[in-house]
């Protein structure tokens, strides 16, 4: 049953990072940000942000890359991209990845004192997460240009967003399995899980003394139900990382139970705002125009979306990809839905490196 709740824990960190002989595990490190102002006007005294990094930097400070995180994962979430047989070889490269405010280890409603803890911390943009990391690379690692900025997910948006915020910083940038804006269908999605979540009277609008179980396992059930494709679900794939003899019952109350062990409430609930929140059109200058912002981005753009993504649809990618005019676009032909784009299985992991790394060769 090890890989199968491996598997289920992908969204908080990548499958293969646990049993990852291809290459050494990351140095964390934790950058502080005094006085870090958000979008929403709110001023922490601390922003926190966690990230780790593999490889070196060169004398020229030239070879980095940066990998933002996904929902409510840490800084190993992108292990299966990288080491021998993969598209970021750590003998010449230096890669930065970096934790959402929100998951637990940056700066989020569990860890922050008053005045700002639990429900009382701000809703961070993805913008927001930008800037911190922007000054994270400034400041904390002398890093003014980035060799390429690769996302999954809210990792993806992050890249996005970069491309917008920061036209010049980097030389490509690879976006999978997300978009440029939360449509307002991915909106609905969110709040559903929210409900669910929220709904236990022991959640107590944030303040709970103890975690509302029943609200948490009514998030995991909601949000399994748009993880994978309709058809991963008929052909019963869950079969191949599941022990012989598991049974659909059991599959789903693994999620059920089991899905973000340990998460919290409000963390859960931050980062959610934060993902249907996020529209680059939104960007200073661009008025809320979307295809502007999309316009606007300089660099060879490689898009991946999942062909089965119910997260981030791929028509919503086909739309935006129609404005980006360095774009490759690339869907991932998976049935594994949203969790294609992090290498959720071995077809998709060797789509993904191949492409990958023919994109960063060029």
């Amino acid at each position: 049953m090890k890989n199968f709740i491996l598997l289920l824990l992908l969204l908080s960190q990548s499958i293969f990072a646990q049993n990852n002989t291809h290459i050494d595990h990351a140095k964390r490190y934790d950058f502080v940000l005094k006085n870090f102002k958000s979008e929403s006007g709110i001023v922490l005294p601390e922003a926190h942000i966690i990230y780790g990094t593999y490889g070196h930097l060169n004398a020229a400070h030239d070879n980095a890359v940066l990998l933002p995180s996904h929902y409510m994962a840490d800084h190993q979430g992108y292990e299966w991209l990288i080491g021998a047989g993969h598209a970021l070889d750590t003998t010449k490269l230096f890669l930065i990845a970096t934790e959402l405010f929100g998951n637990g280890h940056s700066s989020s409603p569990s860890n922050t004192p008053e005045p700002f803890h639990g429900p009382r911390f701000p809703i961070m943009t993805i913008r927001d997460n930008v800037e911190a990391v922007h000054h994270l690379l400034m400041e904390d690692l002398k890093i003014t240009h980035l060799r390429a900025l690769i996302g999954f997910s809210m990792g993806a948006q992050q890249a996005f967003q970069w491309a917008v915020s920061y036209p010049n910083f980097c030389d490509r940038i690879v976006a999978t399995s997300g978009t440029a804006k939360t449509y307002p269908h991915g909106v609905v999605r969110l709040e559903g899980q929210i409900a669910a979540l929220t709904a236990d009277e022991v959640f107590n609008n944030g303040d709970y003394s103890k975690p509302p179980v029943k609200g948490l396992q009514a998030f995991g059930v909601v949000w399994t139900a748009w993880l994978y494709s309709q058809e991963w679900w008929r052909k019963e794939l869950w079969r191949t990382t599941a022990a012989s003899g598991t049974t659909f019952a059991q599959v789903l109350n693994e999620y059920k139970t089991n899905f973000i062990p340990g998460a919290d409430a409000n963390n859960l609930i931050l980062q959610m705002r934060t993902w249907e929140q996020h529209d680059v059109g939104t960007t200073a200058g661009f008025n809320g125009d979307v295809e502007a912002a999309l316009r606007s981005i300089k660099v060879p753009f490689l898009y991946m979306p999942s062909a089965t993504d119910l997260y981030f649809p791929i028509g919503d990618a086909t739309y935006e990809a129609a404005f980006i005019k360095k774009v490759i676009f690339k869907p991932i032909p998976s049935l594994w839905g949203h969790t294609a784009g992090a290498a959720s299985n071995p077809a998709d992991e060797k789509f993904l490196n191949e492409n990958i790394a023919n994109f960063l060769k060029k």
